[in-house]
This record gives C-alpha cells, structure tokens and sequence, in this order.
C-alpha cells in the first residue's frame, strides 16, 4: 500500500472510531444526543429525506447552483486575469480592484442580489459566481506573470506576436494554476450558494440547514452539512480527475 493509501486508511479508521463513540456516547448519556445529535439519528434522518425525497431534491438544487456559479464565476475570473497579460498596466489596476471586492464578505452583498434577482436559483448562482470571480482573476493574473522569462525571451527571440506568445506559452503554462483556481472555488462557490439560500430559499441544502436548526432538529442539521461537504469532496475529486487527464506530467510524478 502506497503512502496515499495510507493515509486514507488512518483518516477512515479515525472517522469510524469517532462515529462509534460518538453513538456510545449519546446513547450512554455522556453527552445530550438531543443537542448535539448521533450518528444513528443522522442515518434516520437521511432515511426519511430519501423516502420523502426532499433530500436528493435538495441536493440537486444546491449542487446545480454551485457547479453553475463556479463555472462561471471561475471561467469568467480566469479568462479576464489571462487577458490582463497583455496590458501590464492595467493588470495591477484591476489586482487592486480584485482585492478589494474579495474582501467583501460576500453574506453582507446576499440581500441585495436576492432583491435584484429574487429568491430563485439565480441569485444563488450570483452569489456563487461573486464568490469566486475575485479569487480566479487575482490568480489568473498572477499565473500570467510567473510564466519562465526564459521561455518568454525565447518566443521574443523568434519575433513571435503577442497574440501567438499568448496562445502558445501563457495559457498553456497557466493549465496548472487554472486547476488550482477551480480546486480553490470549489468551497467559494459552494458557501455563495449556502448563504444565499440561507437568506431566502423554498430549496436547497442550506434552506433545509436553515429549517432544521429553527427546529432544533440537530440531526437533520448534521445530515445537511455531511451531505454537503460530500458534495464538495465530489466536485475537488472529479476537477483533480480531469486535471489528471489534461496534465499529463503531473500524473506521471
């Protein structure tokens, strides 16, 4: 077994472990199982989602949001941070201005474009794509400027335009980090979408969050943030699987 494997064997035998005392504990009396939950009401809870079938409607909605925000939001940043790199200037205008709408927290801006947009998918998809257009473009540019000067002078050497040292050395140089980005959002993107349905929503995991903590349903609770850190799990593992297919040399490491 490799170190990989390793790891992911002693990370699950952790999380077993604690799940295992965790039931013992709420069902022994060590800790109130009715303020922090257990894991056998988070299993029934999760069982009557599935039958009623709130739960994988929920879901959807939550994971339709976050995959179109940080495709948009992430594609948007990227594309514009690349672009800047070919006018100096004006890149270091709009890094500053990126720093500044990152800093933003983003729940303070969820009123106002659910009032612009309404309490449906769309503004959750504004949100998310808020949240993560800031982060692409800042390190989109910053990709653009860490390209090898050598190779650079190389390309300026052979008198090659602006628009081919573009095509041919920036972007593809930048693959890596544009995976980075989209690794990066996928969290960003995912708490743009939560908040916003958390503010208004009819659906979506966060409103089901939000309806279950009202109630003091803290299993209900738990299961909502179980099912969406698997969401973002899902989402990281299947960016590092495309990035395995397109960036060849790194999955020969």
């Amino acid at each position: 077994m490799n170190k990989t494997g390793n790891s992911a064997f002693i990370v699950t035998t952790i999380l077993i472990a604690l799940v295992i005392f965790w039931q013992v504990a709420a069902q022994a009396g060590w800790i109130n199982g009715q303020l922090l939950g257990s894991p056998l009401g988070i299993f029934q809870a999760g069982l009557i989602g599935l039958t009623k079938g709130d739960l994988l409607h929920d879901t959807w909605v939550t994971l339709a949001e976050t995959v179109l925000g940080l495709v948009i939001g992430s594609g948007l940043g990227i594309a514009l941070g690349l672009m800047l790199w070919f006018w100096p200037r004006v890149s270091e205008v709009a890094e500053q201005f990126s720093i500044l709408l990152n800093s933003v927290p983003k729940i303070a801006l969820g009123p106002l474009i659910i009032i612009w947009f309404g309490s449906g998918m769309v503004s959750k998809v504004w949100l998310a794509v808020i949240s993560t257009f800031a982060v692409a473009m800042i390190s989109a540019c910053a990709a653009a400027k860490e390209v090898d000067p050598d190779l650079l002078n190389l390309f300026r050497s052979f008198k090659a335009r602006r628009a081919m040292i573009f095509r041919k050395l920036i972007v593809p140089a930048s693959i890596p980090w544009i995976f980075s980005i989209f690794r990066i959002n996928i969290g960003f993107a995912l708490i743009g979408a939560v908040v916003g349905e958390f503010i208004a929503s009819e659906h979506g995991l966060g409103h089901s969050v939000f309806v279950a903590g009202s109630l003091f349903d803290l299993n209900s609770v738990w299961l909502g943030v179980i099912v969406l850190t698997l969401m973002a799990a899902l989402l990281t593992w299947f960016v590092q699987l495309i990035e395995e297919r397109v960036v060849s040399w790194k999955s020969e490491r």
